[in-house]
């Protein structure tokens, strides 16, 4: 979607810095007029754009605190990830340990999928499980089979963390049982449910499941938007006294996905509502916009002694944009091309930059690329575009 009403396939003069923007008058620009973030009950909170990783709002949000079952958020990136590799497969069946059975006193009082060694599970199935059901049990098991043991499954959690940028996380677990160094933050949470998102959206589909029966029990989700917001087709729920109630929740409504976290919230029905009350807020306060696609020509800019004489110009990935609902015919965009641009040219070379602004605030700063290869013209011509360059420098234009 070209949100700008001007054209941008001409040339421009290399001796100026070209303005290619919608240029608003004083009288007419005005800032949107935004209510305030809602009052979250939580220890700590986010809401950001997935698609532009925007923030609209957070509260102690590179806190480190402890997880609990959001840890299985990791438990299922990670396997994803193998998943993809081709090292396990869906159908693989797994080993149940006494480590990883249910009845591990270790799990007592806490989520399960109910598994036990001797009966055959798939990974699939231990998969929903720990999506699903939330099953510590299904955690270790599938740690097990993927790693070879817990701890070494921790070493790839927190070798994945370090790959997202989870700055703020550690874990030593599969499940979130407590540990002291056992740890996230909203913020990381954040980066990993977008990973997971964008990456793996056949494993994220199970995050939408409403229920889920194995061993002739039936167990429902966690996750109680799901049954009241269409839009919301994950995350996961997370509890323990130590870390309180926590939900990661994600929703997508006409194109534009948001992702909240809350952590530390005082009851079930407390984190539901909370992330209700963010979720709402940003889709009705928020808008994502497309601006311009990966390889786009933006701008055509004078070339000096090439087999051509112009260069597409444009931005090699597509930009979108989160901004106030309202605004956005308060938007400015400025392309700023080098002044003199010569032969050769390698594709992807840096030759300006584009400058979106609102209200006088740069939201977006980006190199403007050229789209393809030029070689250098012959001698002659080389010379002649010299010729005219030193004359058109000599005398300013």
């Amino acid at each position: 979607m070209n949100l700008f009403p001007f054209s941008l396939n001409r040339s421009f003069s290399p001796l100026f810095v070209l303005l290619a923007a919608f240029v608003l008058s004083a009288a007419t620009v005005r800032a949107a007029v935004l209510p305030p973030p809602p009052d979250v009950a939580g220890s700590a909170w986010i809401l950001a754009d997935a698609d532009t990783g925007y923030v609209v709002t957070e509260n102690n949000a590179d806190e480190r605190l402890a997880p609990a079952s959001l840890t299985k958020l990791m438990t299922s990136y990670v396997l994803a990830s193998e998943l993809a590799a081709g090292r396990v497969s869906n159908d693989d069946i797994v080993q149940v340990s006494e480590n990883a059975w249910a009845q591990n006193p270790l799990f007592a009082g806490s989520s399960l999928m109910w598994i036990e060694p001797g009966k055959p599970v798939s990974l699939l199935q231990l998969h929903r499980g720990v999506v699903i059901s939330s099953g510590n049990d299904a955690s270790v098991a599938i740690a097990e089979h993927v790693a070879g043991s817990e701890s070494a499954f921790a070493d790839m959690m927190n070798a994945h963390a370090t790959e997202l940028g989870m700055t703020g996380t550690h874990y030593v677990n599969s499940h979130g049982l407590p540990d002291p160094e056992h740890y996230t933050t909203a913020r990381d949470l954040v980066l990993l449910a977008d990973a997971l998102i964008e990456r793996f959206p056949e494993e994220y589909a199970l995050y939408k499941e409403r229920e889920y029966t194995y061993n002739n029990i039936r167990q429902y989700n966690r996750n109680a938007l799901l049954a009241e917001d269409p839009s919301v087709d994950g995350l996961k729920t997370g509890h323990t006294e130590e870390a309180g109630y926590c939900l990661v929740a994600s929703a997508e409504r006409n194109g534009m996905r948001l992702i909240s976290v809350v952590l530390g919230a005082d009851s079930e029905r407390s984190r539901k509502a909370e992330s209700r009350k963010l979720l709402n807020y940003g889709f009705r306060t928020f808008e994502t916009l497309s601006l311009y696609s990966a390889g786009e020509e933006l701008a055509s800019a004078r070339l000096w002694m090439g087999q051509q004489d112009s260069l597409s110009l444009g931005v090699d990935r597509s930009i979108r944009m989160t901004i106030p609902r309202g605004s956005r015919d308060d938007l400015d965009a400025a392309m700023e091309i080098d002044k003199v641009i010569k032969a050769p040219v390698a594709r992807g070379d840096t030759h300006g930059a584009l400058v979106v602004k609102l209200n006088g605030e740069t939201l977006l700063n980006e190199p403007l690329v050229a789209l393809q290869a030029v070689e250098p013209a012959g001698f002659f011509a080389r010379l002649w575009d010299s010729i005219k360059l030193f004359f058109m420098q000599l005398f300013g234009n």
